[in-house]
């Protein structure tokens, strides 16, 4: 147990090196934050965007795991069938992460890979897939989920 103590405190200093390299290198990086609750362990990595303002990374180191997540989309108003299916779809393409129905029935993109597989190289890899795939799918589904919003 001792061991796992120590494994997750190197895989803490890692995270933290790497998110402070983050504001300093990446030009599209503007804010990091370690969530105040001390029940869990994740930090916030928030990007701007294009397609859409702001994308925001959750990183939640587990025992065994780093768990990544963004919230991608509210419920959808419309077209509940074709936005799923639409989803559903791409989670064949993703590599590492797969879009999900979370609280309130809200869309987001979520993966996780076990400690031992986390080094700057995968957390370049997580942070750079979770910004792609929100640029590349947020209009297409907010399109098909809110369309009404769009015929004006």
């Amino acid at each position: 147990m001792a061991d796992e103590l120590g494994d997750v405190d190197h895989y803490r200093a890692l995270l933290e090196r790497w998110l402070e390299r983050q504001l300093d290198e990446n030009p599209i990086a503007v804010a990091v934050d370690h969530d105040p609750d001390p029940s869990v362990d994740r930090w916030f990595l928030r990007l701007k965007g294009e397609e859409r303002d702001f994308t925001t990374i959750w990183l939640s180191l587990g025992q065994r795991t780093l768990q990544y997540e963004t919230y991608f989309l509210p419920d959808p108003e419309e077209n509940k069938d074709q936005v799923y299916e639409y989803l559903l779809r791409r989670n064949a393409k993703l590599f590492g992460m797969r879009f999900a129905v979370g609280a309130e029935d809200a869309v987001y993109l979520v993966g996780q890979m076990p400690l031992s597989a986390v080094d700057d190289g995968e957390l370049d890899r997580v942070v750079g897939s979770t910004y792609a795939y929100v640029e590349q799918y947020f209009r297409p589904v907010l399109q098909l989920a809110f369309a009404s919003r769009f015929k004006r």
